[in-house]
């Protein structure tokens, strides 16, 4: 697959909330990283995944229509082999929103920085 196709599939992962088509997209070194868990290596990330469904079911009430999350204002650079990719996401029903930075080598996504939206305290 090129990096374009790993990215794709990342995204679609994402899109439906499947652990296993986002883990499929990565490379054995994937860490991904949320300021509220920390760095989550591959091995981890199932259960990381499965922590983040549960939160979003309840916050929902349940509902489970729809996509899981919602990604746009994508932006990808290659350089050297690898692209970067840029990203606005939203948990539909939510207000999780939040931006993130994905690498991706030949061998599939290396990583992915998130951060949240929010309004300070105050």
């Amino acid at each position: 697959m090129s990096t374009m196709d790993f990215l794709g599939t990342y995204a679609e992962g994402w899109t439906n909330g499947d652990g296993e088509t986002i883990l499929s997209a990565t490379s054995d070194a994937f860490v991904f990283d949320d300021p509220n868990a920390g760095p989550v290596s591959k091995a981890d990330f199932p259960a990381y995944m499965a922590g983040l469904r549960d939160a979003v079911a309840e916050i929902r009430g349940g509902d489970g229509d729809g996509p899981f999350m919602e990604l746009s204002e994508v932006v990808t650079n290659e350089d050297g082999g690898v692209l970067t990719a840029w990203c606005w996401w939203e948990v539909p029903g939510t207000d999780i929103k939040g931006s993130g930075l994905i690498k991706v080598a030949e061998d599939g996504v290396v990583s992915e920085r998130i951060t949240y939206y929010a309004k300070l305290p105050g």
